[in-house]
């Protein structure tokens, strides 16, 4: 019996295999079903055009049978089995795919696909076996032939004898090593556990023999044991179904059932396209945030599937970092695969596929917002975040399809508002989208820089998350209107008897210069409030970084100390101010007394800290003495 030798090219690609070229090993057993499968599909593909054909669904199938005793797992079909020349031609040549040739051949166009019986995938049985054997009946056929291979160092093809059409391989298991258990691959509730992981939406049934217990009369004596015949996989995915036939409930078991969550999901989006490119997806909005979601160890993505067949568990560019907290599936026949399934071509397919995606995702969360806006906000509170840092991330790429998604509590409503909700019910006059940033609403609340504005009935939109500011500084505008800080040093709201006359400044002029003087390096300039109503004293930024910003950016491991140009504003009609007067101009040892103390409790307002602490209470005790 002659022993041939695999080509060249073939044969190192074999060596690669062996020493697994897949991230797993437990994928063989998913390319030897898939292959299978595409047998089987072969049988009924020439039904539809061949009339001497019958295709009865019931008398087609998978069986898988382990045999611990011999060391051997058998995968069988009632496929359409191959030929001699078949054997030859797609199992010496690798990487060549009988299943190709045959639909370019038959050039059936009726939705369903081929991923590729035995091309590539059928080397992966190497990974787990040393030797493997096929033994196929192809139809019309009377000779069977067994073709076999120890490895790289060819195969062998023979005449043997086999009753019904079909194939069988069989796999030699390789024995245990130090580093590696083969014996896994033998047991059945590992087969089962890979069959439902991987293939258990193969349209024909994947059949295992499962032992049964019988107790018998005699207690003393063990149950007898005996087998029956269990379909493995469930066949038909929820995906393929029509949306009319589900419910919520089937719709929450399946999230369940893929442990995509232990909650309860707050929407599911169910997508069949029939397009250009044809996908299925089902995708699931989570109530609550997985406890690692900002952890290095989060992993975005979905499942992905090829004709119902898993080929990724996480198939991140199929999700936009903005939506990574989305789960679900996504199966496609279009796909491109390469060498492996689990390797994807990333090509203009799945691109398409993904644009889709957010564009849907977008979309729910919007009708969401408008039609379920209890939900909407559950969901907001766990990912709202996320959706902040997909506005501020990549330069801002993303803030029109984001902004109408964000939501910020409203000083008017006392809850929370859109962006859209707030410039809808904003005054004729106004020209800007006021925010003010701090620890919680009622530190917001009681910030002296709100005080104009809340007088004049502005809303004012509240930040409380470190993300806030950053986003808006992003987003620029909404609807043509820009926003601005409650601590912005023009609020652009004051007419002309709020505005701090030229006369007024050079009443003053000696004041703040000498205040501006005490507190060198620590403000960039003192000056009359006019925003401030009842306090004595405030913060204000000048530029782009506010102190908010600040707070954020010092915290932070690769701190580059950026400060805000803070600015001290005093209000003229405070008693204070005729104190800070009376110490220019009598006491100049209490002008600096007065102006630190101003300056450090408007510190202790914005939440900053206080650079010398016992200065300060020393301060405060020479004022009470």
């Amino acid at each position: 019996m002659e022993t041939k030798q695999f080509q060249a090219e073939s044969k190192r690609l074999l060596e690669m295999m062996i020493n697994s070229i897949y991230s797993q090993r437990e994928v063989f057993l998913r390319e030897l079903i898939s292959n299978s499968s595409d047998a089987i599909d072969k049988i009924y593909y020439k039904a539809l055009t061949d009339d001497s054909l019958t295709f009865d669904k019931e008398s087609y199938y998978i069986k898988v049978v382990p045999d611990k005793g011999n060391r051997t797992l058998t995968i069988k079909d009632t496929g359409i089995g191959m030929t001699k020349e078949e054997l030859e031609n797609n199992l010496g040549i690798i990487a060549k795919s009988g299943s190709l040739a045959f639909k370019k051949e038959q050039e059936i166009k009726d939705g369903h696909d081929i991923i590729g019986q035995f091309g590539v995938g059928f080397y992966a049985a190497f990974m787990v076996a040393d030797v493997v054997t096929v033994i196929s009946k192809a139809l019309g056929s009377e000779q069977a032939y067994k073709w076999e291979s120890h490895g790289a160092e060819g195969y062998t093809i023979t005449p043997c004898e086999k009753e019904a059409v079909g194939t069988d391989i069989i796999l030699k298991i390789k024995e245990n090593t130090e580093d590696e258990s083969f014996d896994e691959y033998l047991e059945e509730y590992r087969l089962k556990s890979i069959i439902k992981k991987y293939s258990d939406f193969i349209r024909y049934p994947i059949k295992m023999d499962a032992a049964i217990k019988e107790p018998k009369e005699d207690a003393e004596n063990e149950n007898i044991g005996s087998t029956e015949e269990q379909t493995i996989n469930s066949m038909v995915p929820i995906w393929r179904k029509n949306k009319s036939e589900l419910t919520d409930e089937d719709y929450e078991k399946f999230y369940q059932e893929k442990h995509y969550g232990f909650d309860k999901p707050v929407k599911h989006i169910h997508i069949n396209v029939d397009g250009t490119i044809r996908y299925n997806a089902i995708l699931y909005l989570p109530e609550n945030i997985p406890f690692d979601y900002y952890s290095k160890e989060y992993e975005k993505g979905l499942e992905l599937y090829s004709n119902g067949v898993l080929i990724m568990n996480k198939c991140g560019d199929l999700l936009p970092d903005y939506f990574s907290f989305v789960k679900g599936m996504v199966d496609s026949e279009d796909l491109s695969l390469n060498i492996s399934r689990e390797m994807l071509q990333h090509d203009r397919q799945l691109k398409l596929i993904a644009k889709n995606i957010s564009k849907k995702i977008r979309n729910e969360l919007q009708s969401l917002m408008k039609n379920e806006r209890e939900k909407y906000e559950l969901f907001y509170k766990s990912f709202g975040r996320q959706l902040k840092y997909g506005v501020y991330s990549d330069f801002g790429t993303h803030k029109e399809m984001l902004q109408d998604l964000l939501l910020f509590y409203s000083s008017k409503e006392k809850k929370l508002a859109s962006l859209d909700e707030y410039i809808s019910r904003m005054k004729d006059d106004q020209k800007y989208i006021y925010y003010a940033a701090g620890e919680s609403h009622e530190r917001i609340e009681k910030l002296p820089q709100t005080e104009l504005l809340a007088d004049k009935g502005y809303e004012i939109l509240y930040f409380t998350e470190d993300i806030d500011e950053f986003a808006i500084k992003m987003l620029m505008t909404y609807k043509e209107k820009e926003f601005k800080s409650v601590s912005s040093g023009d609020l652009g709201i004051e007419n002309e008897d709020e505005k701090v006359s030229e006369s007024e400044e050079k009443e003053h002029k000696e004041l703040f210069s000498s205040m501006k003087e005490i507190l060198s390096g620590k403000v960039t300039d003192v000056r009359i409030s006019k925003r401030l109503k009842s306090h004595p004293v405030c913060l204000t930024a000048d530029g782009e970084v506010t102190i908010e910003m600040e707070k954020v950016l010092s915290s932070m491991p690769d701190n580059q100390d950026v400060k805000a140009n803070k600015v001290l504003e005093i209000n003229s009609n405070h008693e204070v101010f005729q104190v800070l007067k009376n110490a220019l101009e009598n006491d100049k040892e209490k002008l600096y007394l007065y102006t630190n103390l101003l300056y450090n409790q408007a510190l202790l307002i914005e939440g900053l800290p206080i650079s010398d602490p016992v200065e300060f209470t020393n301060d405060i005790c020479k004022v009470m003495v």
